[in-house]
């Protein structure tokens, strides 16, 4: 089957120089910056390397860009503290707290702590719920930037039937319920999956567009995906040097990449559209707040 590589990169690349425009034009028209702090809490690699991106990204387009950095054990109340002084920075329009936290900090109450008009991950309770009712304030950036991927690509959702691999709050969730809205890309009838989904390559097989985010290593095998299906690739994973080190996602690229008729690259797919989409973000949020 000849498949459809759906390159993330040049489509990220094409949104910022959108966006780059569309932040010139509101610093000329305000005389304000937009601003993105990223609080990174201990010293996980891969998180660090997401941070520095996201950084990268933020001064390439003309934004201010600011990282406050704490150790492994910062305790509780230093991270509130963090969050609760980003808030009252008016040089702060988009605040964002890299996740997976330490364990002994609950990642709930951290992001409870964000104000919801600097939330430009669109995890706080409020924005979640906006985004329940088909009110979004901010779209979470993983599932916008699939969004975005889809309609770059032509492929159309509805009356679809797509499966979503993987529950949580950032991604699963949100684009089940982002898919399952009307309009395109929506108007899908969406299946959720998790761990406790039984018989679960049954159910992937009957997708149209399956869409993994279960955050293991090559988990989704050719036998699990329907020829002529669109699949995409949240997972990123680092290899041990006994596989050739390099990275993968949660789909096994290889195999599958031979019966879709779409696919997502992993790296190349879905990341450089989460870090397109929160530069877009961030610039609503300036925008809200300078209205």
């Amino acid at each position: 089957m000849m498949n459809k590589l759906i390159d993330g990169s040049s489509i990220s690349r094409y949104m910022q120089a959108s966006l780059s425009q569309e932040i010139e034009s509101f610093k000329q028209s305000t005389g304000v910056t937009p601003g993105l702090a990223v609080v990174l809490v201990g010293d996980d690699p891969a998180s660090a390397v997401y941070v520095k991106s996201k950084g990268k990204a933020s001064v390439k387009l003309g934004m201010h860009s600011s990282t406050v950095v704490l150790p492994q054990n910062a305790s509780r109340s230093e991270v509130l503290n963090t969050v609760h002084r980003l808030n009252e920075n008016t040089d702060v329009h988009g605040i964002l707290v890299q996740l997976p936290l330490p364990s002994h900090l609950d990642a709930n109450d951290v992001i409870d702590a964000i104000r919801p008009e600097k939330d430009v991950d669109g995890l706080h309770p409020a924005n979640a719920g906006l985004l329940a009712l088909g009110r979004p304030r901010f779209v979470p950036c993983t599932p916008a930037g699939i969004l975005e991927l889809l309609k770059s690509s032509d492929i159309k959702t509805s009356g679809k039937h797509v499966v979503v691999v993987g529950r949580s709050n950032l991604v699963g969730r949100p684009i089940a319920t982002l898919l399952s809205s009307k309009g395109e890309p929506g108007d899908a009838t969406v299946t959720l999956c998790h761990s406790r989904t039984k018989e679960i390559a049954e159910v992937t097989r009957s997708a149209d567009i399956l869409i993994v985010a279960i955050g293991q290593p090559k988990f989704i095998k050719a036998d699990m995906v329907r020829e002529g299906s669109t699949v995409i690739d949240v997972g990123i994973h680092r290899l041990p040097e006994s596989e050739g080190s390099g990275l993968c996602g949660d789909v096994d690229f290889e195999a599958v990449s031979k019966i879709a008729a779409a696919i997502t690259p992993v790296p190349g797919g879905v990341g450089p559209m989460t870090i397109a989409m929160l530069m877009h973000n961030t610039l609503l949020a300036a925008k809200l707040l300078h209205r």
